[in-house]
């Protein structure tokens, strides 16, 4: 039985929206994409939809090789996510991708608020150039990457009702380590598009100018500036850790591989001797198969 299917999806115009949203994840997010198919297949297409809306806003914002003026992709982020709002107020969609979204969103009762968070830092990210203190950069973090694990704790739910609050306390973080990690890792692409998104007190707490960065030379003050974010980091993924046994069973082990994965990639900067302007750190397939490999046969038996 395939995954739509399997979650009782069986409208043509719905079956083509979640296999759209599907190709986005599998296309650009390779590693989350992995630990997606982990979870039991009546999960994943709505995992698909969450990734498929953000990914897509955020290629409206991102896309290099757009034409688009910064002015005319916020007239277009506007425009689309108004609609998506509208949307998932009124429970339908005849959007390509926003018609997974709401579906999603509708059947698991997850809160607009979030999908409100994520594109007000969408639309950050076309004004905003950095970020002063930790304190201000986590106003754009918490709308692009710990609402995405909120929205996530719906669908793969908890072992009690009780636990539910705890484990969003505990995806809040993850979400936001996820995203710091993409942060430590991209400083140079994001420089390209004229963004910093490390805190500027802090790379000046260790002498490092936003002019050091764009010189794009890796220097022992920004190697300890991105050593104390790679901290960050590890310490937002330790103290996640308990709050994933808390999901349920058969959801537990996708949590697990992507946190391994996506937050080594910290590890993957070190091991590069942090030269992030002139390599990409990335998991390597071995490392994706020695995680992902293990987490299959547990999740199969999970009960």
């Amino acid at each position: 039985m395939d995954e739509l299917t399997a979650a009782g999806i069986t409208e043509p115009r719905l079956r083509t929206s979640y296999q759209e949203c599907k190709e986005l994840n599998s296309k650009h997010g390779k590693t989350y994409y992995l630990a997606t198919l982990l979870l039991p297949k009546e999960k994943r297409p709505y995992v698909h939809a969450l990734y498929g809306f953000a990914r897509y806003a955020d290629e409206i914002v991102d896309d290099l090789s757009s034409e688009l003026s910064e002015s005319e992709k916020a007239e277009k982020l506007n425009s689309w996510g108004d609609l998506v709002l509208a949307d998932l107020k009124s429970g339908s969609s005849q959007d390509p991708i926003a018609a997974a979204l709401v579906d999603t969103a509708t059947k698991f009762d997850i809160p607009i608020s979030y999908f409100e968070a994520f594109l007000h830092s969408m639309r950050m990210d076309l004004t905003v150039t950095e970020y002063h203190s930790y304190q201000d950069l986590y106003e754009y973090v918490y709308g692009s990457a710990a609402v995405i694990g909120l929205q996530m704790v719906s669908i793969l739910g908890t072992e009690s009702a009780e636990q539910f609050e705890a484990a969003k306390i505990a995806a809040e973080k993850l979400g936001v380590a996820f995203q710091l990690a993409n942060f430590i890792r991209d400083v140079g692409e994001d420089l390209d598009r004229g963004r910093v998104y490390l805190p500027i007190t802090e790379l000046q707490s260790h002498g490092v100018t936003r002019q050091m960065l764009e010189n794009k030379v890796v220097t022992p003050q920004i190697k300890n500036a991105l050593k104390e974010q790679i901290a960050r980091v590890r310490k937002l993924q330790l103290e996640s850790a308990p709050g994933i046994e808390l999901l349920s069973a058969k959801s537990r082990e996708c949590i697990k591989a992507a946190s391994e994965l996506y937050c080594g990639i910290v590890d993957e900067v070190e091991k590069i001797d942090y030269e992030v302007f002139s390599k990409r750190a990335k998991t390597s397939t071995s490392r994706r198969m020695k995680v992902a490999i293990p987490a299959y046969l547990r999740s199969k038996f999970a009960k």
